[in-house]
C-alpha cells in the first residue's frame, strides 16, 4: 500500500497527459511532482501550431478545398469554430483522386466547423458568383478568401498543348483574379478582411522558366495578384502569398514525383499551420510573399519532424525557391523517387518524332468534352514493329487526354498491333474490322466501347 500511495491517481495521470497533449487553457497543478513531469513533458512533445479559437464564427470562402491543402487548411480553421465555403469541382468519386466536396464537409463538421459545399469550376464566372451569393445568405457574409485551386503540366513550350495552356491560365491566373474580384466586395466589410493565394515568390532566375514557361507564368499570375491588390486595397485587405519550403504530399505531388516522393514531403499541415497563423494577423500585414517554416519558426515552431511524413529523412525543396530544377530531380532520384515530370521530358523528346507520335497529337487536338460525353472509355495501345511502346486514349474523364505509358489506371479496352496498322486504322486507310478479323488487332476488355472508338477515328480522317 506504501508504494501505491506515493504515486498520483490513475485518473490524474490522465488528467495530466490530456494536459501535456492540449496544453491551451492548461489548468493549474499543485503536486509538485506533477508539475515537475509535465514541464518535461510539454517541452520534449514535438507540436504543431496550437489553435486560439479566433477565427470562430469567421466564414473562409476556400478554391479546391476537397483535398490536399485546401481540405488541410479547412480543417485546421474549423476546430476554431469556423464556417467553410468548400468551393471546388468534385462531387463525384474521382477514379484517381480522393474526397469530394461533400466528404470534405463530413470531415470539417466532425472538427466542429459549418460547411456550405458548394460545385465550383473556378473557370465558370457564374459558378463562382453563385456560391459567393449563397455563402453570404447562408453565413452572412465572407471573411477570408483562400485560392487554393490551381493546375499543373510541366512540359516545354512546343510540348505543352494549348488545351493544357488554356487551362492553367484560366485555372491558376484568371480563376484566382476572378474569384477575388468577386469577393472582394465582402471582404471589404469583415474586420479581418484577407485574401490569401497558394502562389510562389516571384524569382525570376530564367531557370524557372525554360522547362515550363506555361505553367510558370500560370502560377507566377496568381502571385501578381498578390502584388496588385495588396497596393490597391492596403487598409482594407490583407493580400498575401503563401508557398511550402518543401514538397508537400498530395495527390499532385504523387503523380508528379512518381513512386517513393512521399517519403520526402512534409505533410500538408505545414501549410495548415501556416496559413491560420496569417489570418490571425492584422490587415496591416499585407504584399508577403510568405514561406511556410521560416514564417512559422516565427511563431515558436522549432521542431519541424511533426510535419514530415517520415521524420528525419532528407526531405524535397519545392519549386521556385532558390535550388535549381536538375537539383531537386537528382534529389527524388538518391532519395527513391521516379520524378515523372523528368521522366516524362525524356518520353516526351523520345517521342516526338515518328508517324505515332504524330497521330496522338492529332487525336490529343480533336479531344473534346463532347467526344468523352460520347464514349466514356480508357483505350490502352501496345504497339510493336518500327515505332514500338505504349500509349494510351482517355476518353473518360474531364476534357480526355492522351499519354505515352500506362494509363495511371484501368484501362477498359486493351488493343495490340503493328505501329504502322496503327496509323493506317486512325488515318482512314485501314479498317478496324478489317484488322481485327485477320489477326492484325487483338482487343481485350469492352468490345463495345471498342466500337465507339471507331467515331473518333472518322472524325480524324480528314486530319491524318
Amino acid at each position: 500500500m506504501k508504494e501505491v500511495e506515493q504515486r498520483p491517481q490513475s485518473s490524474q495521470c490522465v488528467s495530466l497527459i490530456s494536459l501535456c497533449d492540449f496544453p491551451s487553457p492548461r489548468p493549474q497543478i499543485n503536486d509538485l511532482r506533477l508539475r515537475r513531469f509535465a514541464y518535461c513533458r510539454y517541452n520534449t512533445i514535438p507540436k504543431m501550431l496550437q489553435s486560439t479559437g479566433k477565427l470562430a464564427g469567421r466564414t473562409l470562402f476556400i478554391t479546391g478545398a476537397s483535398r490536399g491543402i485546401g481540405k488541410a487548411i479547412a480543417l485546421k480553421v474549423a476546430k476554431d469554430g469556423a464556417n467553410i465555403v468548400i468551393a471546388a469541382k468534385t462531387a463525384e468519386v474521382h477514379p484517381k483522386l480522393p474526397g469530394t466536396i461533400y466528404t470534405a464537409a463530413e470531415e470539417i463538421e466532425a472538427v466542429g466547423g459549418k460547411a456550405l459545399p458548394c460545385l465550383v469550376d473556378v473557370r465558370d464566372e457564374q459558378q463562382i458568383s453563385e456560391a459567393v451569393q449563397n455563402a453570404v445568405k447562408t453565413f452572412g457574409g465572407i471573411d477570408i478568401l483562400i485560392n487554393n485551386a490551381s493546375a499543373i503540366n510541366l512540359t516545354g513550350t512546343l510540348d505543352t498543348p494549348m488545351k493544357k495552356v488554356d487551362l492553367m491560365m484560366s485555372v491558376n491566373s484568371r480563376g484566382t483574379y476572378l474569384t477575388s474580384k468577386l469577393c472582394i466586395p465582402y471582404l471589404k466589410k469583415s474586420e479581418i478582411g484577407h485574401i490569401l493565394n497558394l502562389s510562389p515568390p516571384l524569382n525570376m532566375n530564367p531557370i524557372w522558366f525554360k522547362n515550363h514557361c506555361a505553367y510558370t507564368m500560370a502560377k507566377y499570375g496568381m502571385s501578381m495578384c498578390v502584388l496588385g491588390m495588396a497596393e490597391e486595397f492596403k487598409g482594407e485587405i490583407a493580400v498575401n502569398a503563401l508557398w511550402p519550403k518543401t514538397a508537400i504530399q498530395t495527390s499532385a505531388m504523387d503523380m508528379l514525383g512518381g513512386p517513393g516522393v512521399s517519403r520526402q514531403c512534409r505533410k500538408p499541415e505545414i501549410i495548415a499551420d501556416a496559413a491560420y497563423a496569417i489570418f490571425c494577423r492584422p490587415k496591416s500585414f499585407t504584399g508577403n510573399f510568405i514561406i511556410d517554416e521560416e514564417f512559422l519558426k516565427g511563431e515558436g515552431i522549432s521542431d519541424f519532424d511533426v510535419y514530415a511524413v517520415e521524420p528525419g529523412h532528407p526531405l524535397l525543396p519545392d519549386f521556385f525557391l532558390e535550388e535549381d530544377p536538375e537539383s531537386l530531380t537528382k534529389k527524388m532520384q538518391d532519395y527513391g523517387g521516379t520524378p515523372a515530370f523528368e521522366a516524362g521530358k525524356q518520353q516526351v523528346s523520345a517521342a516526338s518524332e515518328g508517324p505515332v507520335a504524330d497521330t496522338f497529337k492529332t487525336i490529343e487536338g480533336a479531344l473534346t468534352a463532347d467526344v468523352v460525353k460520347s464514349t466514356g472509355g480508357v483505350y490502352q495501345f501496345e504497339l510493336s514493329g518500327d515505332h514500338p511502346g505504349t500509349w494510351y486514349i482517355d476518353l473518360k474523364n474531364e476534357s480526355g487526354s492522351t499519354g505515352k505509358g500506362s494509363f495511371p489506371g484501368k484501362a477498359d479496352v486493351q488493343m495490340s498491333m503493328n505501329s504502322e496498322d496503327f496509323v493506317k486504322v486512325f488515318s482512314g486507310k485501314m479498317k478496324p474490322t478489317l484488322a481485327f478479323m485477320s489477326g492484325r488487332l487483338k482487343i481485350k476488355g469492352d468490345m463495345a466501347l471498342a466500337i465507339k472508338l471507331e467515331n473518333l477515328m472518322t472524325q480524324l480522317k480528314s486530319k491524318l
